[in-house]
């Protein structure tokens, strides 16, 4: 039998070595503009003064148009003293390199943008045209909209912030149109001693149903939730911890008895593409107290109350079948302070990790979080539902990284 033969090494060979580690990439300087909104119904900013002041002393240049934070209550002193360089025109707002909004720009908007720009804001494609993205392709802007980005569990924090935040809203605002001051049938939302508790019913067992289940009982109201899916309406009986609340899968008997008794309804399914199913008829509401209120979150993917009609912040309400309806869009905005600070405190780390990777770039290459929100990248359509929706060309963005 032959001996082994055992490889010979040499004493330098056998001494411990330098790990090899990755190059960093120098940290990236960014520059930052915040515009004013134009949307008349949009009073959130994209940034308030403390994630300004956090951004600046990490380097970074704000540039902040007057009056972008004034109706979320923030003034251009606020920001200035925060380290942000005022800007008093809309087109020199739009000259930074990297461009902060809450809603998309409008094609005006569009106009004064520069080529290869980097826009985080807000997509809303279902409000968008095919003659939008072909401009703004043309810019070879790199797009990104935050309703789409994750975060490391997978969720959309924006997306679930602001449901938050328009389910807890939602409880209170009926709880206004209930009262007197608002020509109401004088409740108060929820109970006191000796007197039976307001009634109400929510539609859906979502984000925005969990929230607004929680708001009425805090108040001592009681609460009837009704969803299809009956695991959603386990997680959130568990959620709230076994609170005293009914719930039950959608049935259309038990749904209309449960509307004939109840004095706030809630409408807060979504839907996962198109349009909102409709479950509340026309003949549903008919049959509801009067004075009532309904608060339908679900409008802007087209309502689940059949006789919901689209309102705004200066005309939130309507009355049909002496049924008080609030159908505004956009609740988030009603509480603009709130709003903004949640959605600063998700977008400035973003900004800061952008930065740290050495550039959007190097960013959207490591992390597929992020890159979920991706939908243009130096111009070219980076988003498959778009490009089948409005019959552009696109290229996936994961290949492209």
């Amino acid at each position: 039998m032959s001996k082994p033969e055992f490889l010979s090494f040499s004493s330098a060979e056998l001494m411990p070595q330098e790990e090899v580690l990755e190059v960093q990439r120098s940290k990236q300087q960014l520059q930052i503009a915040i515009p004013k909104e134009t949307c008349l119904q949009e009073k959130r900013v994209a940034l308030t003064p403390d994630s300004v002041q956090l951004l600046v002393d990490n380097g970074h240049e704000l540039i902040v148009e007057t009056g972008a934070g004034e109706s979320a209550h923030y003034r251009d002193s606020d920001y200035s003293e925060a380290g942000a360089k005022i800007v008093y025109s809309h087109k020199e707002a739009f000259e930074a390199d990297m461009i902060l909004k809450i809603e998309p720009p409008s094609l005006s908007e569009i106009d004064l943008m520069k080529q290869n720009q980097t826009l985080i804001s807000a997509l809303q494609l279902k409000t968008q045209k095919k003659e939008y993205f072909q401009k703004i392709m043309k810019k070879g802007v790199t797009a990104l909209s935050f309703e789409n980005m994750q975060d490391d569990e997978g969720t959309i924090p924006i997306v679930r912030s602001m449901s938050e935040i328009a389910g807890s809203t939602s409880i209170l605002i009926a709880a206004e149109y209930l009262s007197n001051a608002n020509d109401g049938k004088g409740y108060m939302l929820g109970g006191v001693s000796g007197v039976p508790p307001t009634e109400v019913v929510i539609i859906g067992a979502g984000t925005v149903g969990t929230f607004a289940a929680r708001t009425a009982l805090g108040l001592g109201a009681s609460v009837k939730v009704f969803d299809k899916s009956l695991t959603k309406l386990r997680r959130l009986q568990s959620m709230l911890n076994n609170m005293p609340i009914y719930t039950c899968v959608i049935q259309p008997k038990i749904l209309e008895k449960a509307l004939m008794r109840c004095d706030v309804a809630i409408g807060a399914i979504r839907s996962d593409s198109g349009r909102t199913p409709c479950v509340v008829t026309d003949e549903m509401v008919r049959n509801m107290k009067a004075g009532s209120v309904i608060v339908d979150v679900s409008i802007d993917q087209g309502g689940c109350v059949e006789s919901s009609e689209l309102t705004s912040h200066d005309q939130p309400v309507f009355r049909k079948y002496d049924v008080i309806h609030y159908c505004v869009p956009n609740i988030a905005s009603r509480v603009s302070r709130t709003a903004s600070f949640s959605i600063s405190n998700i977008l400035a780390p973003v900004l800061l990790n952008i930065a740290e990777k050495g550039g959007v770039d190097e960013l959207l290459y490591r992390n597929k979080n992020v890159r979920q929100g991706l939908y243009l990248y130096k111009g070219n359509l980076t988003n498959k539902p778009i490009g089948e929706w409005f019959d552009l060309p696109y290229t996936e963005g994961d290949l492209l990284f």
